[in-house]
């Protein structure tokens, strides 16, 4: 197997892999019993977030460009040793953090801007927002077509770069952090769960529950892990890979992902958009059961009042700012308010 870790500037969004976000040198005890040939790309220039980790075949074109540096792994027995292909390695250290505890918000949000463009052609896509996280909260994030919500998770996520104001998780101020060092915070403390799950095809569930704590170099923690899987109820599919299953295990294996490295906040976007009303419900009692169970904090982003009023409090978005918010809402509290912003 060969896997190659590189830094692009433009890929197809059609081959989106999430969650992959690599940029050190220190990669062990990789366990994947397949001969594929691997392409990780990793996360993308911030003006650019939807290029973000992929999955590309041998020949693809991305392995004849010259301009930024990658890493080759190769499978060796019984470790992977990593040889530097082109550029220079810099060392990454990651910054000081305070313990979390009650009294410090999971995610704050400073006097959050983000424009684009320039002169008469600027678009506000978040103007001046000020909102704190709670930890082991789950809020839910409303609004209509372009109120900003999907560019208010990115830039919560370290995935995009704000034009003014501040990001913290926890002590940590995201959009101060160089880019190695942001990689890794992402990797280790942010958890992701997305509409197209975007687990790895030619790795089984357990393999890819377990593939970012191995891709940081760590060991995995084996009752942490059974705990997860215990909870997301799909111990019984661990060995089956995603083409084995429906798409609810998928998602299923996909929030057991997210939650693994045990992240400090877990960011999902429209996770029950492309699963049936039966399917959505259960993912959305788990998501529940993570924040009732783990203490975890999730920030969640929906068009569905049901999936709404499975949150501890609903942000309703408009023109880039938040506009309203609800505590212990019902799914039709969630659909009037809806309505009338969207009116």
């Amino acid at each position: 197997m060969l896997i190659l870790f590189t830094q692009a500037t433009r890929l197809p969004e059609a081959v989106q892999l999430p969650l992959l976000f690599i940029r050190r040198a220190s990669i062990t005890n990789i366990d994947s019993p397949t001969d594929s040939i691997f392409v990780v790309v990793g996360i993308a220039p911030r003006q650019n977030f939807r290029t973000a980790p992929f999955m590309l075949r041998w020949n693809s074109p991305i392995l004849r460009q010259d301009t930024d540096p990658f890493y080759v792994v190769r499978r060796t027995t019984p470790r992977m040793r990593i040889r530097k292909a082109r550029g220079t390695e810099r060392p990454i250290e990651m910054p000081p953090s305070k313990p979390f505890g009650s009294s410090i918000p999971a995610i704050q949000l400073q006097g959050l801007s983000k424009t684009y463009g320039k002169g008469k052609h600027v678009v506000a896509a978040l103007r001046e927002i000020n909102e704190q996280f709670p930890q082991g909260s789950f809020t839910a994030i409303m609004g209509p077509s372009g109120s900003g919500k999907s560019t208010l998770i990115q830039c919560a996520a370290g995935l995009d770069t704000p034009s003014t104001g501040k990001v913290l998780l926890g002590s940590i101020e995201l959009n101060q952090l160089k880019e190695p060092t942001l990689t890794i915070t992402r990797r280790e403390q942010i958890g992701f769960i997305f509409q197209a799950f975007n687990l790895l095809p030619s790795l089984n569930a357990r393999q890819n529950i377990e593939l970012p704590i191995r891709l940081a170099g760590k060991a995995v923690d084996r009752g942490w892990i059974e705990r997860i899987v215990t909870q997301a109820g799909i111990g019984d599919r661990l060995k089956q890979r995603p083409a084995e299953l429906s798409g609810g295990q998928r998602q299923r294996v996909a929030i057991a992902r997210a939650l693994a490295p045990r992240p400090r906040v877990v960011f999902a976007d429209e996770p029950t958009g492309a699963l049936d009303t039966r399917t959505a419900r259960a993912i959305l009692e788990l998501l529940r059961a993570t924040v009732d169970e783990f203490g975890q904090t999730i920030i969640m982003v929906t068009h569905d009042p049901v999936a709404a009023s499975f949150s501890d409090r609903v942000l309703f978005l408009a023109d880039g700012r938040i506009v309203d918010e609800t505590d212990e809402p019902t799914a039709d509290a969630v659909a009037a308010r809806l309505t009338r912003l969207e009116s």
